[in-house]
């Protein structure tokens, strides 16, 4: 009788185990999924631009609204949720309204103080609309917009070095912003993509093609441009997560599951 209770209770505690072990291997495939950057364990990530990037984020301690409304949220909640066990920082310092000249005015503060490991600029939209309103007259125009936004670039690599960048496409689509001027604006912002296109080369970072993706969901899904933008600049939360998961398959590509991670210039 003894040893039909032991025999039981071994099997009982195989199968416990098994169990467990299904679970654990479930899990770790989770974990192992692609678009999951594996950022070291502790890094810092830092997303920086305008109105898109802050999202209407809250400027104290509050944990439920530092990171806004947005694709950097999204992004945050997914990475932080999955991988608990590697303490990641995500850090938001988007400032509605703002052209690449205006983060260069905040840019030790609000970047470099900040000490990031990986560092994310979405910038271009505000730069575009200053020429159009302007009708060309003034504004950030394209070499301007370049000019500083490589400096703001070499500031943190000097900081930084083994700093990795990660640079967003501006976009725009037709919308209520966008609609009076609309080759203006489309000629305009070219100049941006095109600019950013060119410091991704020079720096050996990704760039995160967001009016591609854009473009493509707008025609495959056959719905209204306003499901994604809703007014030629903004996204909906559901551009909102086009674009973190596009943010995290670019990334994840680039420095993890893909190329080697660059080398820097300075």
């Amino acid at each position: 009788m003894g040893d039909r209770r032991w025999m039981k209770a071994a099997l009982m505690a195989a199968l416990a185990g098994a169990a467990l072990a299904g679970f654990g291997g479930a899990a770790s495939a989770a974990k192992s999924k692609e678009g999951d950057p594996q950022f070291a364990s502790g890094a810092r990530i830092l997303f920086q631009g305008d109105s898109i990037t802050e999202g209407g984020r809250w400027r104290n301690d509050d944990l439920n609204h530092i990171m806004g409304q947005d694709y950097a949220y999204l992004i945050a909640a997914r990475c932080g949720a999955r991988h608990p066990e590697s303490s990641w920082t995500f850090l938001n310092r988007g400032v509605s309204g703002e052209k690449v000249t205006d983060l260069a005015k905040r840019w030790t503060e609000d970047a470099v103080a900040l000490k990031p490991d990986l560092l994310s600029v979405l910038v271009g939209v505000n730069d575009t609309a200053s020429v159009v309103e302007s009708g060309g007259a003034g504004g950030v125009g394209a070499e301007e917009y370049e000019r500083v936004y490589d400096q703001i670039l070499q500031q943190s690599l000097r900081a930084n070095p083994n700093l990795k960048i990660v640079l967003g496409e501006p976009f725009i689509e037709p919308g209520a912003r966008t609609t009076d001027h609309a080759e203006f604006w489309s000629a305009e912002l070219k100049k941006k993509q095109e600019a950013v296109e060119r410091l991704a080369a020079k720096y050996h970072a990704p760039v995160v093609h967001y009016q591609k993706m854009f473009d493509d969901a707008i025609h495959k899904s056959k719905t209204p441009v306003t499901y994604w933008i809703w007014d030629g600049v903004h996204p909906t939360y559901a551009g909102h997560q086009l674009m973190a998961d596009e943010w995290l398959r670019t990334v994840d590509t680039f420095y993890y599951h893909g190329r080697q991670n660059r080398s820097s210039p300075y």
